[in-house]
């Protein structure tokens, strides 16, 4: 048996159950609320007996009941309607005399609240009174008894005696027995049979689902739910295929970056291994042929193999900053701060460099600005990084600028250059993380990871890096930093 077709099973026997008790619960509901209406009926229609008997005749005198009078009448009323009981009280509710059937009485007194509701009403409300007979509650008829305009005692009529009652209970619980049971089996039979088949439509349709689910789980990466928005479990059916879309979406990223990593294996290891060949080969050369070089030579071999190293420590090092930031290990300390101080400072540290380079290196900032929101050490590691990438590719006699200026709610920073600039076909791909440059402008010396630890650290404070190039015009790189909110 499939996991649908248990479910179809076990919501059947669920929903019988149900239907079950709603069943027993109407039929019984259905009994209550039927005899409420013959006994309120009965009241209703014997509402003024009391008050005949009252008319016809003097029950008391002198607050006594006078029986040769009264119980000829009392009996005559009993033989028209057998299930009635006479009482008369006093005004305390005590009963002074009765006419019922058997003389079986259980209370000598009953309460007068339902007596002097039931006659202030006039009869025409339900109310339920004493049952001397019974000890229980039953309807009623009540009149008041006056002798000389001052009230003496009160006429009493059970409407519905013991007699009556047992004849009802009898008859009413045959005809619920009858009636009852085949209203009940035929709305059971037929809201089953409905049930069942809404129930096999939901899971049909569940079923559909589960099959897309396997074939997902077995492999299937394109499997979805066909027309899932029209579907009766469009929730789930649509749940399920922006679900599987994600996961195809991550598996695609994982295959990406999979790739990326391989290619930065390969990459890297093809740029370790271009300074470790020459420190080889220069520090060989110093061994085999120290005798036979010049202290200029021995300096310039010494000089490039120095050169080497600082190239290779550069490289490890961009390589372990990337991967920490790649992982997350560094988090951003934000704090506030004047940008104008940090680009001031990182202007100072470069002008040797650019002074060697013969690079006229230029500072454009306002003195207004505000402080910005920000981790010092971080910001400056991307404009270090900025500037080494602009002073590398600046030629002799080139000009490299940091230009800071206010915006609405940040202030950006751009530094830019007059270098030989980057083709638009590669614009996109600069910020990756390991990059060849296929161009002539842009040889070897484009691969690094600098601008993909700019990218980084500046996704981590929820800004981004632009780049604005033409060939042989120069390359500008612009990003903002929010300012603090006064």
């Amino acid at each position: 048996m499939t996991a649908s077709n248990k479910l179809y099973w076990k919501i059947s026997a669920t929903f019988l159950l149900v239907m079950v008790v709603l069943g027993v619960v109407y039929v019984l509901v259905s009994s209550y609320m039927y005899r409420n209406y013959v006994m309120e009926s009965s009241q209703r229609l014997n509402a003024n007996i009391a008050d005949h008997l009252v008319q016809e005749t003097k029950p008391l005198v002198n607050g006594r009941p006078d029986t040769t009078a009264t119980h000829d009448i009392m009996h005559s009323m009993m033989v028209i309607n057998p299930s009635v009981e006479v009482y008369l009280l006093d005004t305390t509710g005590k009963i002074i005399d009765y006419v019922v059937p058997f003389n079986t009485v259980k209370l000598d007194r009953v309460s007068l609240g339902p007596v002097r509701e039931f006659i202030k009403a006039k009869g025409k409300l339900y109310i339920l009174g004493d049952c001397p007979g019974t000890g229980k509650q039953n309807i009623f008829s009540a009149a008041p008894i006056y002798e000389s305009e001052k009230l003496t005692g009160y006429a009493y009529i059970i409407l519905a005696g013991t007699q009556h009652q047992e004849i009802s209970a009898t008859l009413l619980g045959t005809y619920f027995l009858k009636s009852g049971t085949f209203i009940f089996l035929a709305t059971l039979v037929g809201s089953l049979l409905l049930g069942l088949l809404a129930i096999w439509l939901i899971t049909r349709n569940l079923q559909k689902i589960i099959e897309v689910v396997r074939r997902f789980k077995e492999g299937d990466s394109r499997a979805r739910v066909p027309n899932a928005q029209g579907s009766d479990l469009s929730v789930l059916a649509t749940t399920f295929n922006e679900m599987a879309d994600t996961i195809e979406t991550n598996i695609e990223e994982l295959k990406s970056v999979e790739n990326l990593r391989r290619e930065l294996i390969a990459n890297v290891s093809h740029d370790l291994r271009t300074p470790l060949a020459i420190m080889q080969g220069y520090v060989e050369t110093l061994l085999i042929k120290d005798d036979q070089l010049t202290a200029e030579e021995r300096k310039n071999y010494l000089q490039i193999t120095l050169n080497s190293s600082e190239k290779l420590a550069k490289l490890i090092s961009q390589l372990f900053e990337y991967s920490k930031l790649e992982a997350k290990q560094v988090q951003a300390k934000k704090e506030p701060f004047f940008i104008t101080e940090l680009a001031q400072d990182v202007f100072q540290k470069y002008q040797i460099i650019a002074k060697q380079k013969n690079i006229k290196l230029q500072l454009d900032q306002p003195q207004d600005l505000p402080m910005v929101f920000a981790d010092l050490s971080l910001v400056e590691r991307v404009i270090q990084n900025l500037m080494d990438n602009a002073l590398k590719f600046t030629p002799t006699g080139g000009q490299v600028s940091i230009t800071l200026r206010a915006m609405e709610k940040s202030v950006e920073v751009r530094i830019a250059d007059n270098g030989p600039g980057i083709p638009e076909g590669e614009q996109s791909a600069i910020f990756e993380r390991y990059r060849k440059s296929s161009s002539v402008a842009q040889p070897a010396a484009g691969a690094g990871l600098g601008l993909a630890i700019a990218k980084k650290i500046l996704e981590m404070h929820d800004a981004t890096i632009r780049v604005q190039s033409k060939l042989n015009e120069g390359t500008a790189f612009m990003f903002q930093l929010p300012v603090v909110a006064a």
